[in-house]
C-alpha cells in the first residue's frame, strides 16, 4: 500500500524504513528528511525491555516523544520524569536526554526530528551496534558525524 509522490506518503501498518539501533532497538521511519525536504523525520521506535539509548545530546536537532506502549524513563538536563502510555516530551537541542523503557515488554515510542535527515545516522549506527558489544569509540565518532555528542551510559532502571 505504500504511496509517496513529491507531496504526500500514505503507509500501511508496520510500512516504512526499517532501521535498527543497538540490540532491540528497530526503527520504521515513516517519514524522513528526504521525504521532507529536510523538514522532519517521524518515525516508531520499537525498545526493548529494559533497553533505551545512552545519555546523549544533539547539537542542532530538536527531538520529540510520544509513548505508545510501555511506560519510559526519560532524563532531559538533569531532570527524570516517567511517561505512561500516550506520554509526550520535548528534547530541545543542546540539552543532554536519554530514556528507558521500564517494563519487562517491548516498548514502543513515536519521535520526531527536526531538522529532518537523522535517518542518515542510524544507517551507520545500526551495524556498528547490532552484533555483541560495540566499541564506544565507533559510536562516539558516528554520534559527532551527526551533529550529535554521546554524553554517558544508558539510564538504569533505579
Amino acid at each position: 500500500m505504500t504511496t509517496t509522490t513529491a507531496s504526500h506518503t500514505v503507509l500501511a501498518p508496520g510500512e516504512g524504513l526499517r532501521l535498527q539501533s543497538g540490540p532491540g532497538r528497530d526503527l520504521i521511519f515513516k517519514a524522513t528528511g528526504e521525504d521532507t525536504g529536510g523538514a522532519f523525520d517521524y518515525f516508531i521506535v520499537e525498545v526493548a525491555p529494559k533497553g533505551g539509548p545512552p545519555l546523549h545530546v544533539h547539537h542542532s536537532q530538536e527531538e520529540t516523544i510520544q509513548v505508545l506502549k510501555g511506560r519510559f524513563k526519560v532524563r532531559i538536563g538533569d531532570e527524570l520524569f516517567y511517561l505512561e502510555e500516550g506520554g509526550f516530551a520535548y528534547l530541545p537541542s543542546e540539552i543532554p536526554h536519554a530514556f528507558l523503557n521500564l517494563t519487562d515488554q517491548e516498548g514502543e515510542i513515536v519521535v520526531v526530528y527536526t531538522p529532518g535527515g537523522g535517518h542518515k545516522f542510524y544507517e551507520e549506527l545500526g551495524p556498528a551496534t547490532r552484533n555483541g558489544t560495540p566499541d564506544r569509540a565507533v559510536v562516539a565518532a558516528l554520534f559527532e558525524k551527526h551533529d550529535m555528542s554521546l554524553l554517558g551510559p544508558p539510564l538504569s532502571a533505579d
